[in-house]
């Protein structure tokens, strides 16, 4: 499939050094739609309105005079969310525990835990280095251990941002934190969203926490939630799959997460691992393509990767656009992103 693409491409370099160039056109600003186009709107345009979240992608509703509601997790365990990000705080002995610090909500996260004790917080767990996640760190107030994985601090100091404060305690494959009775474990099982982003499991619990891999009956952000290694977010959701937890914080959306979640995030994939093949299969370079843009090398490969999108969107459009929150946001990102991934890696 790769081949097929580099020679799509090398093919119109070749018409472009014979000097086939067409005439001179003025370009349009939009012409004709492809041919077969889905119902639902492709990137750049804006749709009426977008699709009715599914009511299995619903969570609890947050109290609007507050901003954000605590669910306890057990044994001292808690998330807070505002319905969009997620982060955790165990309560032990001598004081709490916080996993990450979302800037959306960062202010509210000790007047939660001041909801169910008065202890101070002693440690902070970054789950990676993404502002969106830790970005309200510094807002807490407060000196705690600051704990992630070595990745995480390496490019938290080569961003030199003081919202996010360099954790002080690392570690490279895996970190057992034990505070009075309670236990929380690190592991970090490679590059998938971001290198450094670390599974935290609460055994007591039954809960793991590992973030913006799979988000309970959503589809993924776009592009995979902007995983920087497309095969290793695959093989990640496998992996959380097979390990025994009950209860899933992905670090968004409204409410925990499932195996039943995990399972239909996974069957979600491969539907649509299955379509891009199968239009990288079929589908032939230089289609619809106008001829006086033959020698235009991204005209000619766009042309392709566009019409693989548009079959992937219509092969998945009626199993999936009422299964998954947010659908028909991001389906055709994540039609391009696989196409990429099968081609590239």
């Amino acid at each position: 499939m790769r081949a097929q693409l580099l020679m799509t491409i090398a093919t119109a370099w070749v018409l472009a050094g014979l000097g086939v160039r067409g005439a001179d056109a003025r370009p349009q600003s939009g012409g004709e739609a492809y041919e077969n186009m889905p119902a639902i709107a492709p990137i750049g345009v804006r749709p009426g309105r977008y699709l009715d979240v599914p009511d299995g992608a619903k969570g609890p509703p947050i109290d609007p005079a507050k901003g954000y509601r605590v669910q306890d997790l057990g044994q001292g365990l808690h998330m807070i969310t505002d319905n969009a990000y997620q982060s955790m705080f165990l309560v032990y002995e001598d004081g709490v525990v916080v996993v990450d610090a979302p800037p959306t909500y960062a202010p509210h996260i000790m007047q939660a835990i001041r909801e169910i004790t008065g202890k101070p917080m002693t440690h902070l767990i970054y789950s990676h280095a993404h502002a969106d996640h830790i970005g309200g760190a510094a807002a807490l107030g407060s000196h705690p251990i600051i704990i992630a994985h070595e990745e995480t601090k390496r490019l938290l100091a080569r961003t030199n941002d003081p919202h996010r404060p360099l954790p002080s305690v690392t570690f490279k494959d895996r970190y057992t934190l034990k505070v009075g009775s309670k236990v929380l474990e690190l592991s970090y099982r490679g590059v998938a969203h971001e290198p450094g982003n670390i599974f935290i499991y609460a055994p007591a619990q039954r809960t793991l926490m590992v973030v913006d891999v799979v988000l309970p009956g959503w589809m993924p952000f776009k592009r995979f939630s902007y995983a920087q290694d497309i095969p290793g977010y695959f093989a990640q959701v496998a992996e959380i799959e097979a390990l025994p937890w009950t209860t899933l914080v992905g670090g968004h959306v409204a409410r925990t997460g499932t195996h039943a979640d995990v399972q239909t995030q996974l069957e979600f994939m491969s539907d649509l691992k299955a379509e891009v093949q199968k239009a990288l299969a079929s589908i032939k370079p230089a289609g619809q393509l106008d001829p006086l843009d033959a020698g235009n090398p991204w005209a000619y490969a766009g042309n392709y990767i566009d019409r693989i999108a548009i079959q992937c969107v219509n092969g998945l459009q009626d199993k999936w656009s009422k299964r998954l929150g947010g659908y028909d946001a991001f389906i055709w990102d994540q039609c391009y992103a696989m196409e990429q991934s099968l081609t590239m890696d």
